[in-house]
């Protein structure tokens, strides 16, 4: 597979793999950008893409941002039919102020198949062993 981007801004970096069989490809920051202590606001990238029919770009942490930074990716689903700027949603949860510089890695992006389900109304639904049970039913220990 090939994934078409073009740089929408001269400055833009293109998304790159710091090894051949990583699952993320790195996004940039376009523009250097102060993050205060809650702060969050999306990060340009300067670049477009064009996924393919049938799959979807999701947008996931840097872990060295997060762990080193306190400064977590918000959201992130691309569909396939978005041509617009790739913008980085980015909280600033720690009590430092971050920078983040131009040209800095703010994300990895992965490009993943998706399943287009057709949605059918139904008036019940199958029962399993958990049914019903939502958060902490299958205990904390």
């Amino acid at each position: 597979m090939k994934l078409a981007v073009k740089k929408i801004h001269p400055d833009a970096k293109l998304p790159t793999r710091a090894h051949a069989d990583d699952a993320g490809l790195d996004l940039f920051a376009l523009e250097e950008r102060i993050l205060t202590p809650m702060e969050r606001r999306p990060m340009r990238t300067g670049i477009a893409l064009a996924i393919p029919t049938g799959y979807a770009g999701l947008i996931w942490d840097k872990s060295g941002v997060s762990a080193k930074g306190g400064v977590k990716v918000m959201g992130g689903v691309i569909d396939a039919a978005y041509r617009g700027e790739i913008l980085v949603i980015m909280i600033n949860l720690s009590s430092e102020t971050y920078v983040v510089e131009k040209g800095a890695k703010i994300s990895q992006l992965l490009i993943q198949k998706v399943e287009l389900p057709e949605v059918c109304e139904v008036s019940e639904l199958d029962d399993t062993i958990r049914g019903t049970g939502g958060f902490g039913s299958t205990g904390t220990h």
